[in-house]
């Protein structure tokens, strides 16, 4: 049941139509029968004149049937509207964002919104259902309330039904609706719960889902009848709650988004005669009602978790709280601690079994079964909040001497605090923010007012939260105006480890908004040494919430931040001194990549972190050199005019990178997006996340503001899944395999068509000719397969070689095989490491049966290497048939698959080589150019290499064709993925 807020009795109502506003009042709606009414256009900046406002002696009713009529006469003769089979006239009646995103949806599906009725505007301000309604001129009705002294007031009642719907739609309403206005419509009135009936009616079942420990979530749409949420089902959806779960994140992460799209379904259910009316069972029905602050204290004699649970379904309204250190403090941001619990100071804490603990991560706090949470933000009983990690810390500091300027600056905030907090007299220096009136809606206000008002500096809410009376709050300004309020020192709990002769120290955590943390959940996993089989060490498992955190970080840092707003040369500088540091910690980089992936230290060195540096430094130069053009279009004589274009950047982009080049596929998309100006988050592959956080590190020192890059590590069926359907994300760039790139596509259309860039699969095919330079052709042919392991994009997966040289040029790469050394790739004399990771090295071994069984001739190689680790030997394969599996499918390992082809037949092999879904890259070696032009002209792939291979360019293209996907990285072309084109006429 709708549920009444306004206490006035002082009855207000507007309508809306087109540009005209009719508004009435009654002074006393109990006594008064006939209300005045005025009639003002609202296309004036003005309210009309006293000549033009005339007291009509008419009944509301008429009135509004009136202004109906005529609105709908207007429609008629407006430009005409498509006829929506089984569609509704509605009455929306409710608020806010939810209600406006419902009302939205439901006119795009071709329903007809015949009124709004909605809550009256609040300092001056329409509610956001009222808003759009009024843009769109549907008539929207603002009544304060709709009974006296439980009984419906006539008049509201009467203009109500004058609107004519069909069905009332109540998405979120605050107000006591008559039951004569719930059954009026012929299809009577639908209501949105945020829980799943029976269980948890009444105002605060978001927070007694979580308050009572529930393990999922969700919502019901009923239809209304007289009781408190009790009318029968028309349908419910249910997700998981998540430990770490807030009323904020289970709301923007499943209430809201699917919320809309349900009561929308449910509206078209009943357009078309398919809507069930499921009786509610009474059985494991609960009411519970809006919690108070008195009943908010914690017992803490309770499993650790039944407290965290009762925390977070307290969190903001109306804060559950503790006594610690004899003094009452709320409790906010509450999160289960996984892993050994922080060093910290005690701190008592009243009904606790033991003391907590202020941790540099937050305020510890023990149940009776002695496990742990972790609390990051408390608030003192003046309304001040504060990190709980700085409870201990000075809470004064020195007051600053503010030059003219400045004073002038701090007399316009207080100009804005006096416009908010309109009912104190004076704003002094002890003016508190929270004890003079303001609430949630007005600290946005300050905040936004400050950053327009006062030079863009920025400020978030919680500024206002940690400075509450005007003087700490000046203070708290003028600090971040002259750029002393700097962020706190980066705190990163590093992994260390003694290895290559070094101490290398490596994050582990997530990489958010500027700081390392843990996931939310507090979930992690192991990274593991292939050489080995050890465990480097956990790393964060990045959760749902975390990549919505990451994202939501990334477009404040776009929308918001100096990123958006910085110089494109400045931009560049900070990519230079990024590749510089990159290149002072080249050694350590090298390091990790090789303990994480397996890279021979030496290729590491050279190309894993060597060309991800030059990546950097390459497009650091292009940052002031993304140019538009201008275009001469046809003049509108006598006037004359100016098209150009702009190349701007997207906004937030995804990147998600493979295992094989870690840091390298980190930096071949990540640059190119940096340098356009984008903002990114950024997921390396699961098993190989250690230099990506290591980049991290350094991109905080090299000054790139908070927020602009964030990694987060995990699963990709997870955390990549969430990227491809996150709403604020503008582009993703995935390299990775075929079925998992049309997964991504699908689901990047799927959620707002963002735009995409793929680097898939390949079977790389190397055309080797009786006339090319033998020597060469073995070395760069080896090269082409046992690059980096095999695992390599672009290695050759199909060597084609001319009958007559055949058996030669397998006699020498098997002689040249033999000599390699199989071992530690931190040792400088190695050339093939370990596979990548223990799964991979079993299909490559799956791989080789396979062709085996199939018939192709093994060479050499084909097992497993006996010694600890994940090595596989290289492999040779002849005799390979164009049906095998293995002349079909990527092995992504050193497995050399060779077929040989009749001398002379060039167009021939050209067919057999293009026979593949695949177009990556392709070679070929041969001293006649005229062959060498002929053969790269008709080979169907990205890259062609004659008579080389793998020799790769930060300044040349790099991306297939075919099912090898789609975009380039590297050179201008890479830039361009990460740019949108703006067309600009002028006229003059």
């Amino acid at each position: 049941m709708a549920r009444e807020r306004a206490r006035t009795e002082r009855a207000f109502a507007s309508v809306s139509v087109g540009s005209v506003r009719f508004c009435c009042h009654t002074d006393r709606v109990q006594s008064v029968s006939e209300p005045q009414v005025w009639v003002y256009s609202t296309a004036c900046s003005q309210p009309t004149t006293p000549d033009f406002k005339r007291n009509l002696s008419l009944s509301v009713y008429n009135i509004f049937t009136m202004l109906w009529t005529a609105n709908t006469i207007m429609r008629k003769f407006s430009s005409s509207s498509a006829y929506y089979q089984n569609k509704l006239k509605l009455a929306l009646i409710g608020q806010s964002l939810f209600g406006q995103e419902v009302y939205t949806n439901l006119r795009k599906q071709g329903h007809k919104v015949v009124g709004v009725f909605t809550v009256p505007d609040k300092d001056g301000k329409a509610d956001p259902l009222a808003m759009v309604a009024e843009k769109d001129g549907t008539p929207v009705f603002k009544f304060p309330r709709w009974r006296v002294k439980g009984k419906p007031i006539p008049e509201v009642v009467e203009a109500y039904k004058a609107v004519g719907a069909e069905l009332n739609v109540m998405p979120f309403c605050s107000q006591f609706i008559p039951m004569n206005v719930i059954d009026f419509p012929k299809h009577g009135s639908i209501i949105y719960h945020p829980s799943i009936l029976p269980r948890h009616r009444g105002a605060s079942a978001i927070n007694w889902t979580l308050i009572e420990g529930d393990k999922k979530a969700g919502f019901s749409i009923f239809w209304a009848d007289d009781g408190l949420d009790t009318g029968p089902i028309l349908l419910q959806k249910e997700c998981a709650v998540e430990p770490n779960d807030t009323v904020d994140t289970l709301y923007n992460r499943f209430l809201f988004p699917e919320g809309i799209k349900a009561m929308v379904e449910a509206v078209q259910l009943i357009a078309d005669g398919k809507a069930p009316k499921i009786p509610q069972s009474e059985e494991g029905a609960s009411y519970e009602g809006i919690q108070k602050k008195s009943n908010a204290k914690v017992n803490m004699a309770q499993p650790t978790e039944v407290i965290h649970n009762f925390i977070r379904g307290h969190d903001k309204v109306p804060g559950a709280w503790v006594v610690l250190d004899g003094k009452p403090v709320t409790l906010y941001s509450s999160s289960m601690l996984s892993g050994s619990v922080p060093t910290g100071q005690p701190i008592e804490v009243e009904g606790a079994s033991q003391p907590g603990l202020i941790a540099k991560s937050g305020l510890i706090l023990f149940g009776f079964d002695g496990k742990a949470l972790q609390v990051k933000n408390l608030q003192f009983e003046d309304g001040k909040m504060i990190p709980a990690s700085k409870y201990f810390s000075s809470e004064e500091t020195a007051s600053l001497d503010l030059t003219d300027d400045e004073k002038k600056m701090a007399e316009e905030i207080r100009v804005i605090w006096k416009g908010i907090l309109s009912n104190v007299p004076v704003i002094d220096d002890t003016t508190d923010f929270f004890k003079s009136g303001a609430a949630s809606m007005d600290v946005v206000r300050l905040v936004e007012e400050v950053k327009q008002k006062c030079g863009g500096v920025q400020l978030q809410n919680e500024d206002v939260y940690m400075a509450t009376t005007f003087q700490s709050f000046i203070q708290m300004f003028v600090r971040r105006l002259r750029g002393e309020d700097q962020e706190e020192e980066l705190v990163i709990d590093y992994v260390t480890r003694d290895v290559n002769n070094m101490t290398v120290k490596m994050p582990y955590q997530c990489f958010i908004n500027g700081k390392f943390e843990d996931a939310e959940d507090g979930k992690t996993y192991n990274t593991v040494n292939p050489t080995d089989g050890s465990v480097i060490c956990k790393v964060s498992y990045a959760s749902v919430a975390d990549v919505d955190r990451a994202v939501s970080a990334a477009k404040e840092a776009y929308d918001n931040g100096p990123w958006g707003k910085m110089n494109p040369r400045d931009r560049g500088r900070l990519l230079y001194r990024l590749a510089d540091l990159m290149e002072e910690h080249q050694e350590e980089l090298a390091t990790i990549e090789t303990i994480d992936s397996g890279a021979v230290y030496t290729l590491a060195l050279k190309t894993h972190v060597g060309m991800s540096i030059q990546t950097f430094r390459y497009f650091a130069g292009w940052c002031d050199k993304i140019q538009g053009s201008t275009i001469p279009i046809n003049q509108a004589r006598p006037n004359r005019n100016l098209t150009f274009t702009k190349k701007e950047p997207l906004g937030v982009c995804a990147i998600v990178i493979p295992w094989n080049y870690p840091l390298m596929m980190l930096a071949w998309k990540s640059a190119a997006c940096l340098a356009a100006g984008n903002t990114l988050v950024l997921k390396p592959a699961q098993v190989t996340p250690l230099t990506a956080l290591k980049f991290a590190e350094l991109t905080v020192k090299a000054g790139v503001p908070k927020g602009v890059i964030n990694i987060v590590p995990g699963s990709g069926g997870l955390v990549g899944q969430r990227m491809s359907d996150h709403p604020d994300i503008r582009k993703l760039g995935f390299t990775g395999s075929t079925p998992i790139g049309k997964q991504i596509m699908k689901s990047c259309a799927v959620s707002n068509l963002k735009k995409v860039s793929l680097e898939l699969g390949g079977k790389s095919p190397l055309i080797i000719f009786s006339d090319c330079d033998m020597d060469k052709a073995v070395r760069m042919g080896m090269s082409s397969v046992y690059f980096n392991k095999g695992e390599n994009c672009i290695a050759a997966g199909r060597l084609f070689v001319e009958e007559s040289i055949h058996d030669e040029y397998i006699r020498r790469v098997v002689e040249e095989i033999k000599t390699m050394k199989i071992g530690d790739p931190l040792d400088r004399s190695t050339d093939h490491g370990p596979q990548n990771h223990k799964a991979h090295l079993d299909k490559l071994v799956e791989y080789c049966e396979i062709g085996v069984k199939e018939g192709a001739t093994l060479v050499y190689g084909g097992r497993q290497v006996d010694r600890p680790g994940f090595f596989m030997e290289p492999t040779v394969f002849t005799d390979v048939e164009d049906h095998m599996f293995i002349a079909k499918e990527e092995s992504f390992g050193p497995v050399m698959v060779v077929s040989k082809f009749k001398d002379g037949d060039v167009d021939g092999v050209l067919s057999r080589a293009n026979n593949t879904e695949f177009g990556l890259a392709s070679g070929v070696f041969t001293r006649d150019i005229n062959k060498a032009m002929y053969v790269s002209e008709r080979l169907e792939a990205g890259t062609v290499f004659v008579n080389t291979y793998n020799k790769t360019d930060v300044a040349a293209p790099f991306g297939g064709f075919k099912q090898s996907g789609f975009g380039k990285d590297l050179g201008e072309e890479a830039l361009h993925e990460y740019l949108r084109t703006k067309a600009v006429t002028v006229e003059y």
